[in-house]
């Protein structure tokens, strides 16, 4: 095994290059671009260094890897971080989204650079380290940590409405996370430690389950965000900067997911056999009601930002069918989802950098000028509604394959989504892409400049590559997620097995 801490060095990495941007002095315009490159080539090798892990990893072998353990709280709570085949791609996510970020932000941000990067970095920190904790408490640090960095970004650099959304979104998840940590708490009583891996195999009540549960869920449903919690997300989403709705779309709504497969199912997998029907009725609801809403929108932001609901509503749905196919197609559908909102997102910060306006009605025939811009919005729109040959649809329909099998009701209503989702995409696109170029404003627009191809090329290759070729992603995941599902259904045998004795 690694002698040296790669998964620290990938983690906290781009907290040496925020001290690094905030040491870095100069007159105004010069700090601004040493801020800048400082940023970019820290996220970049960062990157690199996750890279090596993927290279190291071994699929085949369903426990964490990279494991490194500390001593550090006197009570037990260890400094413990690993990866295994469900958090490694989400680490790489990670790693391979933030860059795309700090070069979107590179003209649009003008004012308070060098703090912008550094919020940037430091939420990077925090990301990795929430999908790398291998202890409760750590856990906690790391995934609450990341509300602050995300907070000041819209708070500080956002749009008209910024102080209102920002204090939404904090004061949403912070209300789901109290909960969270009261249940940590209990886990530890009854434990006797915060090891995750020991906790995994460590028996809960049934009493304990239950209550548990439902503190975790709603720290991670507001997260995701669930139906009817959601409301924050598309406030925050119109509000934040081009590059803060990047990271939020693909990587902070991810965490939610993350969670119910790290804790919810293999910590409390009756009660989470016990509320899949609630979790299934609240997924059908979101897929359907989300999109209804996002036909309604005027607003370029809140319409994706309604379909991103919609779509992490197939991921919960998936993971609580407990099926392989449902638990692969959510940690798929999480991965594909991160790659396709992020660029969606970006190609919106395009024509918003041009024209400095968001709503639809503003927009019309720029297929006549941006040739080359049309084509990028139409593979993105495509792999967002869930065409065959793109990301978006091995993720759906796995996660519907695998729901399924176990409530078909579920699977009936949540493919209706598959079909809003054809509905208001494509309206979105006809609205701004096709029809006469009759608005003067938008005669002078330029087609993508290289810096924009450089953000966007990349994440085209990845969403036909992994729609044509989706096995590194999934063979990645395949053992921990098979240990997984074992492991689930094993237990909720046993209490049947248990209950017909009696």
């Amino acid at each position: 095994m690694t002698t040296w801490p790669i998964l620290s060095v990938t983690t906290f990495l781009p907290l040496v290059g925020a001290l690094i941007v905030y040491l870095s002095r100069g007159d105004d315009e010069a700090a601004k671009r040493n801020s800048r490159w400082i940023a970019l080539w820290t996220t970049l090798i960062t990157f690199a260094v996750s890279v090596i892990l993927v290279m190291r990893f071994d699929p085949a072998n369903a426990d964490f890897q990279f494991v490194e353990k500390a001593a550090w709280l006197a009570t037990g709570i260890t400094y413990h971080m690993g990866v295994d085949g469900i958090s490694l791609p989400l680490v790489i996510l990670t790693t391979a989204v933030m860059p795309f970020c700090i070069i979107a932000s590179w003209k649009a941000i003008t004012n308070r650079v060098r703090e912008y990067m550094m919020a940037f970095l430091i939420l990077e920190t925090l990301m990795i380290g929430t999908f790398s904790a291998l202890d409760l408490v750590l856990f906690y640090l790391f995934f609450e940590g990341g509300l602050i960095p995300m907070f000041l970004i819209i708070g500080v650099w956002g749009g008209p409405r910024r102080v209102y959304a920002s204090f939404k979104f904090f004061l949403y998840t912070l209300l789901g996370s109290v909960l969270m940590l009261l249940a940590i708490m209990a886990l530890y009583w009854n434990g006797g430690t915060t090891d995750i891996p020991t906790l995994m195999h460590t028996a809960v009540p049934r009493s304990l389950q239950t209550w548990a549960w439902l503190a975790f869920f709603a720290s991670f449903a507001v997260k995701m965000p669930m139906w009817p919690v959601h409301t924050w997300l598309p406030d925050a989403h119109v509000e934040a900067p081009t590059a803060g709705s990047v990271v939020l779309a693909a990587i902070l709504l991810k965490m939610g997911g993350y969670g119910f497969l790290r804790f919810s199912l293999p910590m409390f997998p009756l009660a989470s056999h016990d509320f899949a029907p609630l979790v299934f009725t609240m997924s059908a609801i979101a897929i359907i009601y989300t999109s209804l809403v996002a036909l309604m929108q005027e607003d370029m932001k809140k319409l994706i930002a309604y379909s991103s609901v919609a779509h992490m509503g197939f991921v919960t749905m998936g993971i609580f069918a407990g099926t392989m196919q449902g638990v692969a197609g959510g940690v798929f559908q999480m991965i594909s989802h991160g790659i396709v909102s992020g660029a969606l997102f970006l190609c919106v910060g395009v024509v918003y950098d041009r024209l400095h306006t968001r709503e639809i009605a503003a927009y019309g025939g720029l297929v006549n000028r941006m040739p080359l811009y049309a084509l990028t919005f139409m593979i993105f729109t495509m792999a967002n509604v869930g065409l065959p040959g793109t990301s978006g649809f091995v993720g759906e329909f796995m996660t519907l394959l695998g729901t399924f099998k176990v409530s078909i009701p579920t699977a009936f209503f949540a493919t209706f989504g598959v079909i809003l989702s054809a509905g208001y995409a494509l309206w979105l696109y006809r609205k701004v892409v096709f029809g006469a170029l009759v608005k003067p404003s938008l005669a002078s627009m330029k087609d993508l400049t290289l810096r924009e191809c450089v953000t966007l090329f990349p994440m085209i290759a990845l969403t036909i590559l992994f729609g044509i070729y989706p096995k590194p992603v999934l063979d990645m995941s395949a053992a921990s997620v098979q240990q997984l599902v074992n492991n689930y259904n094993t237990a909720v045998t046993a209490v049947k097995a248990a209950a017909l004795l009696h």
